[in-house]
């Protein structure tokens, strides 16, 4: 028998609104203090979507959004919540337990 493997891709199961903030929230969750980890699933959610349409919502250019999204880039906080705004999502606080 011979077995074929793909790579996972987040961004194929990502296909309702509801998806991708369960999977943000759980990233959130998973992890810590890497705000890469953060990055690379905003990434995951842009590309579910239409990443020029988000760009253009977050008031950016593709290429821009690619360079902030990618996983070397350390972008400012204001940045990544236009982001999050343009995906139609928002962050909310609870205390912790």
């Amino acid at each position: 028998m011979n077995e074929q493997f793909s790579r996972w891709d987040s961004a194929r199961y990502l296909a309702s609104d509801d998806d991708i903030a369960a999977y943000l929230d759980a990233c959130f969750e998973e992890a810590g203090d890497d705000p890469r980890f953060i990055m690379r699933a905003l990434n995951n959610i842009v590309r579910a979507k239409d990443p020029s349409a988000v760009a253009e919502q977050a008031g950016l250019t593709a290429d821009e959004l690619g360079l902030l999204l990618s996983s070397g880039n350390d972008p400012q906080f204001g940045e990544i919540l236009r982001v999050i705004r343009a995906l139609g999502l928002r962050l909310h606080a609870e205390k912790a337990a």
